[in-house]
């Protein structure tokens, strides 16, 4: 009887999340369709993403975030953020834990979603794994996005991993296309992702959401040679930070 009354409450928990994400959306629909409108107004997007969608999506799911900053972004600053990838809260989070605007590299997939999905294909950099071309586009895209003032952010294992992997291993993409536009890359750590909405139907529940900016790696002398140097540099930074957190 007690693990019904757990796995019912699991299920209303998801719902409650689904609902807050679409009606979120209808509510601020003229200001989102106008701020998508042009490229140009991408800034004020992201700042009505940030603080009336992600920032009342967290909260509204019980979940009480908790950001620490080993080191800040500057304000005008072009930045390539990553991130371990564990939950669909991941992106409300990543929201909340930089100031700066930046745009989001993620698969072309997440265009089915329903609302969500009509949003994300006009203002992210859309990637089909599969495809060498679009792989290829993404680099264009990007260069315009980092010429424009913002920052870019990929979660490099590429996809979700497994919840028994505690970090897979990262694709090489983000680190190139650093070392390429010179910009920092900014490791960021999600701690409670996992235990708060995993992608495991019945599980998560309501808590504190840590989330650790680490150290920022700079990329200005590095060549391409050097991207599988970094890219290991960085994971073993938020490995050992999820390591810790776990013992």
């Amino acid at each position: 009887m007690l693990k019904l009354l757990k796995n019912i409450g699991h299920v209303l928990y998801r719902i409650w999340f689904y609902f807050l994400v679409a009606i979120l959306i209808f509510l601020f629909l003229p200001l989102l369709l106008a701020t998508t409108f042009s490229e140009r107004t991408y800034p004020q997007f992201f700042w009505l993403a940030r603080n009336f969608w992600a920032r009342p999506i967290i909260y509204g799911m019980g979940c009480l975030p908790r950001i620490e900053y080993q080191e800040k972004l500057e304000k005008g600053k072009s930045y390539m953020l990553v991130a371990n990838h564990t939950s669909m809260l991941d992106i409300m989070l990543m929201l909340l834990v930089s100031q700066n605007p930046f745009v989001f590299v993620g698969k072309k997939e997440l265009v089915k979603i329903p609302v969500f999905g009509f949003f994300y294909k006009r203002v992210c950099i859309m990637v089909d794994r599969d495809d060498v071309k679009s792989r290829t586009g993404v680099y264009r895209r990007a260069q315009r996005r980092l010429n424009q003032g913002l920052s870019i952010c990929i979660f490099p294992e590429g996809g979700v991993p497994d919840e028994s992997v505690l970090l897979d291993t990262f694709k090489d993409g983000a680190f190139k296309m650093a070392i390429a536009h010179k910009i920092p890359v900014v490791p960021i750590v999600f701690l409670d992702n996992k235990k708060r909405f995993s992608f495991t139907f019945l599980s998560g529940g309501p808590g504190r959401m840590r989330a650790k900016m680490l150290h920022f790696f700079n990329t200005d002398k590095l060549n391409e040679e050097d991207k599988k140097k970094l890219n290991e540099e960085v994971r073993q930074g938020i490995l050992s930070e999820l390591e810790e957190a776990t013992r």
